[in-house]
């Protein structure tokens, strides 16, 4: 088993990745750490492995941009067992999520022996006589009978196709590359995005970067609840979610169907005039973006920028998977089970962070379901 000391990756060997697991945990982010502490108290501790091809613990918090904090980091929930404030301590608020989640979350791996292995890249899964084969990067494989997939979205970021994107001569870029607002000093730059990284980043570049300009776009303007978000309200969203997962439709994410909080810092942007919205483009050009234009850029409004900033999401990283053919007609996997998280075509596959277990509070509550199944699966009681 790997243990990461206090959160630092590497401290001791791990140890060797075993030919067969009976359960295959791919991911290393929350979801899958729940996952393993769950299989540990369902009888599974032996039984199972986890594969993350991240460098270190962390999941996709430990790539994020550095001036993101836990305070304004979009709800860090604890892991199962031990709270981020028990490792981390009560002033952790201020610590840089990039650095200070994956300390949580090895010092975590390291206090409940969980067997995680990394990097390793799961290159493919496949059918394999009564279970599957996951095809690693490096050439070997690992055999298992039930998978639970892990993998999140970061992978995957998503920008939508706009015609004439290919002839925009300046720089474009999505939230998965950002890094300071320093980079676009003096430069227009035009945010593309509606979901809760478009408004904090918008806010801090034009706050920030010395000399810019700024510029918002999204398919639909979003709507700021003055009203706190009640637990019914999130209720709801879940459930939304989860019917078109049911139904074998993509998922949209649980933050599409609620709105965006109107905090103090978003309601200062609106009052100085920085959260000023336009609809979508329709057209990208050489110089920057039109509406309603020709394929020469001509029309009736066109907006000169320097970058094009993508905040529009991800989708899910399945790629992997591919092989598994469990897509449904509807372009989404029909998912069942009492969480959403079990394939309906295949059972012995279980797929967390997709549809409604994405969220934070999510992950937890389906990693214990996944290991409940796979106990059932197994026959451990």
């Amino acid at each position: 088993m790997q243990n990461t000391g206090a959160g630092a990756p590497g401290d001791t060997p791990p140890a060797q990745i075993a030919d067969h697991s009976d359960v295959l945990v791919i991911g290393g982010g929350q979801a899958a750490l729940s996952a393993a502490y769950f299989l540990h108290r369902f009888g599974l501790g032996e039984r199972y492995q986890v594969l993350d091809h991240a460098p270190g613990p962390g999941g996709a918090w430990q790539f994020r941009w550095p001036s993101l904090t836990l305070a304004t980091a979009n709800r860090v929930h604890d892991l199962p067992g031990w709270g981020i404030v028990d490792a981390l301590g009560l002033d952790c608020d201020h610590l840089p999520a990039a650095a200070a989640v994956p300390d949580y979350f090895g010092r975590y791996e390291a206090r409940f022996g969980l067997n995680v292995h990394r990097p390793v890249h799961v290159r493919s899964v496949r059918r394999d006589g009564d279970g599957f084969r996951a095809e690693l990067g490096d050439g070997r494989s690992v055999t298992t009978d039930v998978i639970v997939n892990a993998t999140g979205t970061w992978d995957r970021p998503f920008i939508p196709h706009i015609p004439g994107r290919a002839d925009f001569s300046g720089r474009q870029l999505h939230t998965h590359d950002y890094r300071s607002p320093a980079e676009f000093a003096g430069q227009r730059v035009l945010v593309v995005g509606a979901g809760i990284s478009a408004i904090q980043l918008l806010i801090e570049i034009a706050r920030e970067a010395p000399g810019v300009e700024t510029f918002w776009c999204s398919r639909r303007e979003p709507v700021f609840d003055p009203e706190p978000f009640t637990p019914e309200q999130g209720r709801e969203a879940v459930a939304r979610v989860e019917r078109r997962v049911r139904a074998g439709l993509p998922p949209t994410s649980v933050v599409s169907v609620t709105g965006l909080a109107l905090t103090p810092t978003i309601a200062a942007a609106r009052r100085d005039g920085i959260l000023q919205w336009r609809p979508m483009f329709t057209r990208i050009t050489e110089t920057g973006v039109c509406w309603d234009c020709t394929t020469e850029g001509g029309g009736p409004e066109h907006l000169d920028v320097d970058v094009i900033f993508w905040n529009t999401g991800f989708r899910s990283a399945l790629d992997h998977l591919a092989p598994l053919r469990l897509r449904a007609p509807g372009g989404g996997i029909v998912m069942t089970g009492r969480l959403a998280t079990v394939v309906e075509a295949d059972p012995r596959v279980q797929l967390l962070g997709y549809g409604p277990s994405a969220s934070t509070i999510g992950a937890n509550r389906a990693g214990r379901e996944a290991a409940r199944v796979a106990a059932e699966l197994l026959g451990v009681r």
